[in-house]
């Protein structure tokens, strides 16, 4: 499957989310849960600054869709982020039996930026979601947001540093 124009509607609101995060002294991240009919279920976006790093959008949506839909409601949702899940993150969308997953940013994107902008690396690996939760369908990354979101990491990694 591809990224459609409706895919790239609901990434621009993860991105939205993205911002808020940035903005709010949080890493920029965002996150959505789309049921089979359009509907978006749950959104929410990075709250790590506090120190809980395992505070990613994406593990909040997984624990909300396990207490709050079938499993096959799970099945038929989408998970739309502005980064692609990291292994936390992967193996807890693949243990709740959430479907597809659709990024606008990859690991390696991401990866390859911070290490550019000397950032220090992430105490987990950048593995792609495939070789964590191999079932699940993705898509991404979404290259009509790419500019915009290494903006607001770049924004994040500078704040960080100075």
């Amino acid at each position: 499957m591809s990224i459609t124009e409706t895919d790239l509607g609901h990434l621009r609101r993860c991105v939205e989310l993205a911002r808020e995060a940035l903005d709010a002294g949080d890493e920029p991240f965002g996150s959505l849960l789309v049921d089979d009919s359009g509907a978006v279920r749950f959104e929410d976006r990075n709250r790590v600054a506090d120190g809980d790093e395992t505070r990613h959008p994406e593990l909040e949506i997984a624990r909300w869709a396990a207490a709050h839909l079938s499993p096959g409601e799970r099945r038929a949702a989408t998970v739309y982020t502005s980064g692609e899940h990291c292994p936390m993150c992967a193996a807890a969308h693949a243990w709740v039996g959430l479907g597809r997953i659709v990024y606008a940013v990859s690991s390696a994107q991401l990866t390859d930026w911070r290490s550019g902008w000397g950032a220090a690396a992430s105490p987990v690996l950048p593995l792609p979601i495939g070789s964590l939760a191999p079932g699940v369908p993705v898509d991404g990354p979404a290259p009509e947001l790419e500019g915009e979101m290494r903006e607001l990491h770049e924004r994040h990694v500078r704040s960080a540093s100075g």
